[in-house]
């Protein structure tokens, strides 16, 4: 894995977080006046597009220290907190949206949720371990 690789991949992840809490603030929040989701789905929403961009900054920071840290951890950290944000950030996200999509609640999604969470809390334990022991 390359640091170049891993800001690109943070900096694409960012923007997809101001695209997608732009679409929560403005699409969304007609959907909900319009009775198409509940308002709750709003928080849900804004939750994921929180965690987007806080693991986003975190694969920048990754990248940017990346000669500092040891390869194969960060690697590991890196791994898991692009699963840990598809699975988390992606079920919330989906969850909100799939009702008015495919006419049905999504309501399975909640169970994966966790393991995203999981995945998340890896993420920052081995980054913890990358910059603990040097190569």
């Amino acid at each position: 894995m390359e640091a170049k690789n891993i800001i690109r991949t943070g900096a694409l992840l960012s923007a997809a977080a101001v695209m997608l809490g732009a679409f929560g603030a403005h699409g969304l929040e007609s959907a909900a006046e319009e009775g198409k989701i509940p308002f709750t789905d709003l928080d849900t929403w804004e939750t994921a597009t929180k965690y987007l961009f806080y693991h986003s900054l975190g694969m920048l920071i990754i990248g940017l220290l990346w000669e500092r840290l040891h390869p194969k951890r960060a690697t590991w950290s890196v791994t898991a907190m692009i699963a840990g944000t598809g699975i988390f950030c992606g079920s919330l996200f989906l969850l909100v949206v799939s009702e008015p999509i495919f006419g049905s609640r999504l309501s399975w999604l909640g169970a994966i949720t966790p393991i995203g969470g999981l995945s998340l809390i890896a993420s920052w334990i081995l980054l913890f371990l990358a910059a603990s022991k040097q190569k």
